[in-house]
C-alpha cells in the first residue's frame, strides 16, 4: 500500500479490523482542517467516529500527518491536525507536497478515496461531493474523477450547493458512476431535501445498496457507487431559501478573484454568514446523517461478502 513511495499507515485497530472483515467507514479530514474553526473541527471529528462506533463500525479518518498518510487517527493526530497551521489540501495532486515536505493535511474526497481504497476500505462518508463550479465550467473537481476511477461506497448529501449540479450530474452520467437515491427519488441539494435533479435508481435500505454495489463491481466495472443521502428534514433549509444566498456568495467570489481550492471554503464560510450559521448547523447534521447510513451500509457488506474490486 503506497503513494509515491511512501507508505500508508493503517492504525492497529484498521489494521485489524479489515483482516477480520470488520466493518469499517472511511472519513475525510478537509472538514477538520479546512471546514471548520478550532474547537469545533475535533468535536465534530470526535461526534462522526462516535456515530459510526454506535452503529457497530469502525471509523478510519484519514490524514496526511507529518508527512505520513495516516489510516485512522489517534487521539493525538486528530488534535494536533485540527490545531495545525496553514495545513494543506490535500486531493491526489497534493500528496508528494506533503509527503516530501513533510507537512500535515486534510484530504479531501479524491484524496481519502485514493488512499482509503488502497488500504482495502470499500465506504466512506463525507458531507457533500465536489463538481463542476458555477464560476467556471472547467474548473471540476479531482472529486468526480476519483469517483469514475475508484470503486467503493460514498455516502454523501449530494454534491455541494455551490455547484453547477445539472452539469456535476451529466459529468457522472458521462463516466458511468451510478448515482443511488436512498429512500428519495430526486438528487438532494447539500441543504434541502426538495432538488428537482433525477438520480439513476432509487433505493430503500443499507442491504439493497451493499448488494446493488456487489453487482455493479462484479460485472467489472470499477467506479464508485454514490449514495445521495439527504438531509434529516428537521435541518434542512428550502432550496428557494439558499438559491439567492448561494448566488450571492458566488458573486462576491467573483469580484474577489477568488478560485481554485479556495474557493469552496470561502463560499461555505460566506454562505454561513449569510444564513446567521443556519448553514452550518445544517452542515453538522447530514454530516452525522451520513456517517450512520455509511456504517450501516458497511455492515451489510461485511455480513454478506463477496468478491469485491
Amino acid at each position: 500500500m503506497s503513494i509515491a513511495g511512501t507508505m500508508i499507515t493503517p492504525s492497529n485497530e484498521i489494521a485489524r479490523a479489515l483482516q477480520i472483515n470488520l466493518p469499517v467507514v472511511a472519513l475525510e479530514s478537509t472538514v477538520i482542517t479546512h471546514g471548520l474553526p478550532h474547537p469545533q473541527n475535533i468535536q465534530l471529528a470526535r461526534e462522526m467516529e462516535a456515530a459510526i462506533r454506535g452503529e457497530g463500525a469502525t471509523p478510519a479518518t484519514v490524514a496526511v500527518i507529518e508527512g505520513k498518510v495516516r489510516i485512522g487517527l489517534s487521539e493525538d493526530e486528530l488534535t494536533r491536525l485540527a490545531e495545525a497551521e496553514s495545513p494543506l489540501k490535500v486531493s491526489h495532486r497534493d500528496f508528494a507536497t506533503a509527503i516530501v515536505k513533510k507537512r500535515s493535511g486534510g484530504t479531501t474526497v479524491a484524496g481519502t478515496m485514493l488512499a482509503a481504497h488502497q488500504a482495502g476500505i470499500k465506504v466512506f462518508a463525507t458531507g457533500g461531493i465536489g463538481g463542476v463550479h458555477k464560476e467556471s465550467p472547467f474548473d471540476i473537481s479531482t472529486d468526480l474523477r476519483a469517483l469514475a476511477e475508484i470503486p467503493m461506497i460514498v455516502v454523501c448529501a449530494g454534491a455541494k450547493a455551490i455547484l453547477d449540479l445539472p452539469a456535476t450530474l451529466e459529468y457522472l452520467e458521462t463516466m458511468g458512476v451510478p448515482v443511488v437515491g436512498y429512500q428519495t427519488d430526486k438528487f438532494p441539494e447539500f441543504y434541502s431535501r426538495d432538488g428537482n435533479l433525477d438520480i439513476s435508481v432509487r433505493l430503500d435500505s443499507p442491504h439493497e445498496i451493499a448488494e446493488f454495489a456487489q453487482a455493479h463491481w462484479s460485472l467489472g466495472l470499477h467506479s464508485a457507487v454514490l449514495v445521495a443521502n439527504p438531509i434529516p428534514e428537521s435541518d434542512a433549509i428550502p432550496r428557494l431559501n439558499m438559491e439567492p444566498i448561494i448566488a450571492q456568495a458566488s458573486k462576491e467570489a467573483k469580484e474577489k478573484k477568488i478560485h481554485g481550492q479556495k474557493l469552496t471554503p470561502y463560499l461555505l464560510q460566506r454562505i454561513s454568514e449569510l444564513t446567521n450559521k443556519r448553514s452550518l448547523q445544517a452542515n453538522l447534521a447530514l454530516l452525522l446523517n451520513n456517517a450512520r447510513l455509511a456504517a450501516q451500509i458497511a455492515k451489510a457488506l461485511a455480513g454478506n461478502p463477496r468478491r469485491m474490486v
